[in-house]
C-alpha cells in the first residue's frame, strides 16, 4: 500500500502562512518597541541634562562675552578701521551709525553665547551670518567664585539672553570713548537678572547677579531736591523741559552717550574708574528704546536694590520685542516712587 500523504488545503496554508507571519510580526514589533522606548528614554534623559543652565555659568559667559567684544571694540578703534556706515534714522532723527566695531564685537559676543548655550534665546542688536567657532573658556572669575553660588539653576527655555556689541556707537565714532560699553543681560521669564556692563577702554566690567551679589554698590548719598539728571546726548527729544517740569530749572542735568554708562553714572565707581565717569542721582530717557541697551543696566539696579521701570513706572518684559515703547527711569539709593511721582504726564508714542 502506497504511504498516506498529508495534504493540506489552500485555505490551511493561508491560515499557516497568517499565522506565521503574525509571530513574526510580534516578535518584531516587540524588539522594535523596546529600542524605541530605550531611544525616547536616553533622549529624554538627554533633554533634562540640557533644559536647566546654572546661573553662575551664564553669568561667567556673559562677563567673557563682553570682555571679548570689547577687546574688539578697542582694536578696530585703535587702528581707526572703523568703516562706518548707517543703519537708517531714529524717530527723532538722529543717526544711526554701523562700525567694524559693532559688527565684529556682535561676532564674538553671539557666537560665544550660543555655542555655549545653544538651546537658549540670544538676541543681539547686530545681525551677522559669519558663525564664529569661539569657545567658553570655562573660566570663573575669582571674585564670582568668591560672591556667587553653582547650582542656581534655572529651565533653558525660560532664558533670553540681550547683548549690545558696542553702546554708544555715535560717541565711538566720535572718539569719546569713554561712554562707550558691551552689555550682556540675562532675563528669565522676562525679568533681568544678570546684568553685565564692560568699558573696553578701561578694562573695567559691573556684573551682577539679582538676589546673589554684584561687584558694584550704590554711593553714599543721593538727591532728589533736586538731583542731578543724566539723560542721553544723540536721542534726547524734548527732555531738558520735561526734566525741569520734573524737578525745577536748577535741576543739573548730564547729557552722556549709552545706557550703559549712564547706568554705571548712578553707582559708586572703583576709584581709579570715577575721575572719567559722571555722578548723577537719577537716569531718565522718555523716547522709545532698545532693550539690549537697557536690560543690563536694569538687573544691575535690581540687584543693588534699585529699579528701572517705564515713565509710568511699569516694569519692563525682557522676553517680548526689542523695542520698549515706554521711556524709563532708573534709580538707586532713593525712593523710585517719590521720582516718579514728580514726572508729567508723558506718552513717548505720541511725542
Amino acid at each position: 500500500m502506497a504511504p498516506m500523504g498529508i495534504r493540506l488545503s489552500p485555505l490551511g496554508v493561508g491560515v499557516f502562512c497568517l499565522l506565521g507571519v503574525g509571530v513574526i510580526y510580534h516578535l518584531y514589533s516587540g524588539v522594535i518597541s523596546s529600542h524605541l522606548a530605550a531611544f525616547r528614554s536616553d533622549s529624554a534623559l538627554t533633554t533634562r541634562q540640557r533644559r536647566t543652565v546654572d546661573l553662575r555659568d551664564l553669568l561667567a559667559v556673559s562677563v567673557e562675552a563682553a570682555v571679548l567684544g570689547g577687546k574688539e571694540v578697542k582694536t578696530v578703534r585703535d587702528e581707526n578701521n572703523l568703516k562706518e556706515t548707517s543703519k537708517g534714522k531714529t524717530r527723532e532723527g538722529a543717526s544711526e551709525p554701523l562700525t567694524m566695531g559693532d559688527i565684529q564685537s556682535h561676532r564674538k559676543m553671539f557666537n560665544l553665547l550660543r555655542n555655549t548655550f545653544p538651546e537658549i534665546t540670544v538676541n543681539s542688536e547686530e545681525h551677522d551670518n559669519v558663525v564664529d567657532k569661539v569657545t567658553w573658556s570655562h573660566d570663573i572669575p575669582a571674585d564670582i567664585l568668591d560672591k556667587i553660588e553653582a547650582g542656581k539653576e534655572v529651565p533653558a527655555e525660560s532664558v533670553t539672553v540681550w547683548i549690545d556689541p558696542l553702546d554708544a556707537t555715535q560717541e565711538y565714532t566720535e572718539n569719546l570713548v569713554k561712554y562707550v560699553t558691551t552689555m550682556v543681560c540675562v532675563a528669565v521669564d522676562g525679568k533681568p537678572v544678570i546684568g553685565v556692563i564692560h568699558q573696553p577702554f578701561t578694562g573695567f566690567t559691573a556684573w551682577a547677579i539679582v538676589g546673589q551679589g554684584s561687584n558694584m554698590r550704590p554711593r553714599s548719598s543721593y538727591s532728589i531736591s533736586p538731583p542731578k539728571v543724566i539723560v542721553s546726548r544723540s536721542h534726547s527729544g524734548k527732555v531738558k523741559s520735561y526734566i525741569q517740569d520734573a524737578f525745577g530749572n536748577s535741576t543739573t542735568m548730564i547729557t552722556a552717550g549709552g545706557a550703559g554708562y549712564k547706568v554705571l553714572s548712578l553707582l559708586e565707581m572703583p576709584s581709579s574708574e570715577t575721575a572719567s565717569t559722571d555722578q548723577a542721582d537719577v537716569y531718565v530717557h522718555i523716547t522709545f528704546i532698545k532693550k539690549w541697551d537697557i536690560c543690563a543696566g536694569a538687573a544691575l539696579l535690581s540687584a543693588l536694590g534699585g529699579h528701572m521701570t517705564t515713565l509710568k513706572g511699569e516694569d519692563i518684559d525682557y522676553s517680548s520685542t526689542p523695542l520698549n515703547k515706554g521711556g524709563l527711569v532708573a534709580s538707586v539709593g532713593v525712593e523710585h516712587k517719590a521720582v516718579l511721582e514728580r514726572l508729567p504726564n508723558w506718552d513717548p508714542e505720541k511725542n
